[in-house]
This record gives structure tokens, C-alpha cells and sequence, in this order.
């Protein structure tokens, strides 16, 4: 079976990527000299990794994280979704094995605090996308965050 193709995915991450900075201006501020800094993020559990950069605000979704990242962070899809609103302790994760940082950990820091400031919302970002139809998408969001991230491993522990 062929794999899916990327370009929807990255299309609603990407307009997602664009809202949450819409919303917060200043969160890629927080990365200071990292600003320019190019992270490439797996999900070990999916057949795709993503590619975010600061600024300009660009999200890609790749089969394969390219050379010349500054940093590459893999996880499982549901502990990079719990860090990313904040629900688990990246520091544990890290401890446990469950999250690898390779390359520059000082850009990944100023990642993690710039997105801890923002406190994210996901299924509330991703369902105003989807304008009258935002509520019945938003349930719907939250019962898959909560489906994903409710299968975390044990690293998974709220701070």
C-alpha cells in the first residue's frame, strides 16, 4: 500500500502553525539567537517527521528529516503531543529514554520554554480552522488528543 501523500498534512499543520502565531506573536521571540535555528522532529511511531523553523514561521512535513538541522527531537506521537501542551516533563522524558535531543540542546531549551510561555491548546487551534463546523471539530480533537496521549508510556506524567 502506497503511503499517503504529505502535502494535506502539512497544509493544516502549517495553517495551524501560522494561527498559533497569529495568537502569539512573540513565540518564536523567546528563541532569542536560535531564532534561525531549523528543528526536525520524529515521531517514532509515524511514517513522517516534521521540519519547523522560527522565522520565518514554516512548518514541513518530510518521509526523511534532511541533513544540516540545528537540532532533531524524536518521540513517540503521543509524548511530543503531551510536551507540546505541556501535559509531561520533558526532562523526565529525556531521563527515561523516551525523547532523544540531538544537536544543539540550547536551541531545543529555548524551544521548549518559547512553547511552555504559549500554554498550546491543540484540538482549540486546529478546530478553528475549521470555522462553524469549529465545535464539532474541537470534540472531536480532544477525544484523539486524550485517545493518543492517554497511551503514553511512563514517562508520561504530568509536571
Amino acid at each position: 500500500m502506497r503511503p499517503l501523500p504529505l502535502l494535506p498534512l502539512q497544509l493544516v499543520l502549517g495553517g495551524v502553525l501560522q494561527r498559533i502565531h497569529r495568537r502569539n506573536p512573540a513565540i518564536f521571540d523567546r528563541l532569542g539567537e536560535h531564532a534561525r535555528a531549523r528543528f526536525g522532529i520524529r515521531p517514532i511511531d509515524l511514517p513522517f517527521a516534521f521540519v519547523i523553523e522560527a522565522k520565518p514561521p514554516r512548518l514541513s512535513v518530510v518521509r526523511e528529516l534532511p541533513k544540516g538541522l540545528d537540532a532533531r527531537i524524536s518521540a513517540s506521537l503521543a509524548n511530543l503531543l503531551a510536551l507540546l501542551e505541556g501535559r509531561v516533563d520533558g526532562d523526565a522524558l529525556m531521563f527515561s529514554r523516551e525523547l532523544v535531543v540531538e544537536g544543539d540542546v540550547e536551541a531545543v531549551l529555548a524551544l521548549r520554554n518559547a512553547i511552555d510561555d504559549a500554554q498550546l491548546d491543540l484540538a482549540a487551534e486546529m478546530s478553528s480552522l475549521f470555522g462553524p463546523l469549529g465545535a464539532p471539530a474541537r470534540r472531536l480533537f480532544e477525544a484523539a488528543r486524550g485517545h493518543v496521549i492517554g497511551s503514553a508510556g511512563q514517562g508520561e506524567q504530568s509536571r
